[in-house]
């Protein structure tokens, strides 16, 4: 099977090199778009999440202990517990649909239950606290609201519907779990693993802090624009305008030159404040896991917690880089002012749209929201607004070539399709109340 699978993929390459038509400037244009992505993606995300994250997964294969992660996230575990684990998790994670993959990489190949590990690997990216305020404030309290309610019960009922409708392979991993050997003494107290781990969570939540991009940005010839930075690539940055200005309307995106910008001058908060400081907090956590591994961690332990690192980087990290450059061409090749029409009414077609474009589109932490503004600007109904803020966090085409290498065609299959079918029915509950 593996065999053939890379045949197809060897089959997809040729025929998109052999009729994909460079001379069409739209198709050329998406081409340099989709490098954009992926350089942004490398310079803002890989380093400082995505790596971290790698060893994460590689720390909770080497440092925790199956039969802890078993006991709270396991087939015999608590249910209510369980989840409610899962859930909690993902909320102070707050992290991309893409860096939650290897740690929920890392808690699925430890025994973890697919209904908890479902539920933390959708409420890790949808579940983030900020991003639904700054989604009551930008969008509407209304919103907001749908999005709250919405991403914390898709969490237990992802998890419930992923568990249900496995149940078979879940009973034989409860039997085989049962008939497990009870585990040597652990090295370390549970604690000390525990405390480890967390210094590398800290390290990843403040190295990966997020920007919410509000700035004012002044140009060389003396005009001022008033938007949100969405990407920043070597030599250019990307800005969604907020304040129409000198026939630039509000919504659109806007790719300026570095060497055209005069000063940007960004929007005063306490998380700006985190952010400008975010190197030295995860310096400070950086320094207490070299001291921890350095009185805790035996070589031994340490050349297997490298190797298991670099398994899941050579697992994911191609997938991911390869998702994130398809992306960027799809994106460039559907422009906002279309998708805009697609979604414009509170339809049962209009609320499905919103969810597989969700679904498949790539959006950083916070990104989503003044995407989402840009979508509204154009005629975007409130219904497939929550829709897509309910699908898009947790999916993304990455996301989806990753699951399906970690836990297989059928459950990644049933993963998105729970997601999807669940935002488009609230989006049309959404529609008809907003």
């Amino acid at each position: 099977m593996r065999e053939y699978k890379i045949g197809a993929g060897f089959v997809v390459i040729f025929l998109i090199a052999y009729f994909l038509p460079l001379a069409d400037p739209k198709y050329a244009g998406a081409i340099v778009e989709a490098f954009k992505l992926l350089q942004w993606y490398a310079r803002n995300h890989t380093l400082a999440c995505v790596v971290p994250a790698l060893f994460i997964a590689g720390g909770i294969i080497t440092f925790l202990s199956q039969a802890s992660v078993m006991r709270y996230l396991g087939p015999k575990a608590n249910k209510i517990a369980a989840y409610s684990v899962a859930s909690v998790a993902g909320t102070v994670l707050a992290v991309c649909s893409c860096s939650v993959l290897p740690m929920f990489a890392g808690i699925w190949k430890m025994g973890a239950g697919l209904g908890p590990a479902s539920a933390f690997l959708y409420s890790g990216p949808a579940i983030n606290i900020l991003a639904i305020f700054l989604t009551a404030r930008v969008l509407g309290l209304d919103i907001g609201l749908w999005r709250a309610l919405g991403a914390i019960g898709f969490a237990f009922l992802v998890g419930l519907g992923m568990a249900f409708l496995f149940r078979r392979e879940e009973r034989q991993k409860l039997e085989a779990a049962m008939l497990m050997p009870e585990p040597p003494p652990a090295r370390r107290k549970g604690w000390q693993s525990g405390l480890l781990l967390a210094a590398m969570i800290g390290f990843l939540v403040f190295s990966d802090w997020f920007n919410p991009g509000d700035a004012l940005v002044r140009r060389t010839d003396g005009t001022e624009i008033r938007g949100v930075v969405l990407q920043e690539m070597r030599d250019e940055v990307m800005i969604q305008v907020q304040q129409s200005v000198e026939g630039i309307r509000a919504g659109d995106r806007l790719t300026l030159r570095k060497v055209d910008i005069a000063s940007i001058e960004e929007a005063r908060s306490w998380v700006m404040d985190v952010f400008h400081i975010r190197w030295y907090l995860a310096g400070l956590m950086f320094l207490a896991v070299v001291a921890m591994v350095w009185r805790w961690v035996t070589r031994d332990e340490f050349k297997t917690w490298m190797v298991n690192t670099w398994s899941f980087a050579k697992l994911l990290i191609p997938l991911l880089f390869g998702g994130v450059f398809v992306v960027g061409f799809i994106s460039a090749l559907l422009p906002d002012k279309q998708i805009g029409q697609l979604v414009g009414d509170n339809s049962l077609r209009a609320n499905f749209i919103a969810s597989i474009i969700g679904a498949l589109f790539y959006f950083a932490t916070l990104t989503e929201v003044p995407i989402t503004q840009a979508l509204m600007e154009h005629g975007m109904a409130r219904g497939p607004v929550v829709a897509l803020l309910l699908a898009g966090p947790a999916l993304s085409l990455p996301n989806m070539l990753v699951l399906i290498r970690v836990m297989g065609v059928k459950k990644t299959a049933a993963f998105c399709a729970l997601i999807v079918v669940m935002a488009t029915v609230s989006g049309m509950i959404a529609g008809r109340f907003a």
